[in-house]
């Protein structure tokens, strides 16, 4: 085993839905000794549509990793290994000879694939969204990187083009950035590991490889597909013309999964929830895949290099931060989310029997209903922006609760310590009306400060 000199570094690169970070520990240290975050546009040219600038992301991380060097110093050189988290299900398509890519990243909560659904699901026996449960894990819906590609197949000339020319490649946000930051078109390895690949819907959970029946349901030509790798081993280097040139990438984990790593849920049993933009349990289930039979799906957890997969039961709410971002931006009720949501929400004692149901764009787990749409109910004359905005916080605490109760009945156990993160934990009330609405005793909640 490599000897690990006291001041070395390790790098961190965070591609998340809205912002990308670069951030450096020590090891065995979860302190940050410098960060920086650039926030990356998301453009909306429809309704239910959702896309971001491959290139700005990339931008992002170079400007991140510059950041972090120049406020390092000469101590950057202590940097030795670099690792990506990021964003998963969002769906790049690129030219391999220029490196450009052929269309905008199509974020993972965009709806437009509600028709290459019904495609798909016109091919399986009566309609059945649990089809392909028991190869990939998956319910079939617009949320997984397959739809997309079909989408961008038949939708954009400049993708049948390049498949046509055998130069398009396709990749989650973790493969462009790898295949970038090794070289590009002059050679840059072309992988994504199996936490991410088990969101694109190709991958056969069982075997982690892409799943020939799979590839052939949805027409996807396998030589566009990145290598399926570990979550941990070397993938390459940073090539001449980035910052920490030659400096080894040695980890990749989808966000959630980097999450539940991150939070030590490391054992069977263990589960843990980030409350962000949408909401996301994983409970982890150890090398058993548990197939749910209650509306979660299965995903990888990890796999750290040559040593079995572990794997992981998945609850995802579509809309939890973004609901008090649409409360913000949409309905003018606030200003500032992380300063007013909390102290207006406590200007009432209750929601006034006011519901909200946040469905934007459909209802994932446990329900996975794609024409579910929003709903506010229970106003009377007497119902104020305090009211519903406490009736959003709610919305994510009750959302919480049904997969939560799913899982009980998948696993027959129920979960008694969930560890918690991100950026709406630092709302003391969420976390309060969580606790109550699950019913864990006194000690037993496990908060995080993000």
């Amino acid at each position: 085993m490599e000897k690990v000199h006291k001041d070395t570094l390790i790098g961190v690169i965070d591609a998340g839905t809205r912002t990308v970070k670069f951030c450096v520990f020590r090891p065995g240290h979860t302190k940050e000794i410098a960060e920086h975050t650039v926030d990356i546009v998301t453009h909306t040219p429809q309704e239910g549509w959702s896309e971001q600038d491959p290139k700005e992301i990339l931008s992002a991380v170079r400007k991140c990793i510059d950041n972090v060097v120049q406020q390092l110093g000469l101590e950057a050189i202590n940097i030795i290994t670099l690792g990506i988290t990021n964003q998963r299900e969002t769906t790049i398509l690129w030219d391999k000879t220029t490196g450009e890519p052929l269309y905008n990243a199509i974020v993972w909560n965009d709806i437009r694939t509600d028709s290459t659904v019904d495609i798909i699901l016109a091919k399986v026996p009566d309609n059945n969204t649990n089809y392909f449960k028991n190869i990939c894990g998956l319910p079939i819906s617009p949320y997984f990187s397959a739809f997309k590609i079909k989408w961008l197949m038949h939708f954009a000339p400049q993708v049948k083009k390049a498949i046509k020319a055998e130069t398009c490649l396709f990749g989650t946000v973790d493969t462009w950035i790898l295949w970038n930051l090794t070289g590009g078109a002059k050679g840059g390895k072309h992988y994504t590991d199996v936490t991410n690949a088990s969101r694109t819907f190709l991958m056969n959970i069982e075997l982690l490889t892409w799943d020939p029946l799979l590839l052939h349901t949805f027409k996807i030509p396998a030589n566009i597909l990145p290598e399926i790798k570990s979550s941990s081993e070397i993938y390459g280097r940073v090539a001449r013309g980035f910052p920490l040139e030659n400096v080894r990438i040695s980890s990749i984990l989808g966000n959630q999964q980097a999450s539940l790593v991150g939070q030590r849920c490391l054992k069977e049993g263990q589960a843990k929830n980030t409350y962000r933009s949408g909401c996301f349990l994983l409970y982890n289930t150890g090398i058993s895949k548990v197939q749910s039979t209650h509306g979660l799906v299965t995903t990888v957890a990890y796999k750290f290099g040559s040593k079995p997969a572990v794997y992981a039961l998945e609850g995802s709410v579509a809309v939890a931060g973004a609901a008090m971002k649409w409360l913000r931006d949409n309905m003018g009720f606030m200003g500032d989310i992380q300063k007013e949501t909390e102290s207006l929400a406590q200007e009432v004692f209750n929601t006034g029997d006011v519901y909200f149901v946040p469905a934007f764009k459909g209802l994932y787990a446990p329900y996975w209903r794609k024409d579910a749409r929003g709903i506010i109910c229970g106003l009377t004359a007497f119902s104020t922006k305090q009211h519903i905005i406490r009736a959003a916080l709610e919305a994510v605490c009750f959302q919480t609760r049904d997969i939560l109760e799913a899982m009980n009945k998948d696993c027959g156990i129920p979960l008694t310590k969930l560890h918690v993160d991100g950026k709406m934990t630092v709302n003391s009330l969420l976390m309060q009306l969580q606790n109550e609405m699950l019913g864990t005793q006194s000690g037993k909640w496990q908060y995080k400060d993000p």
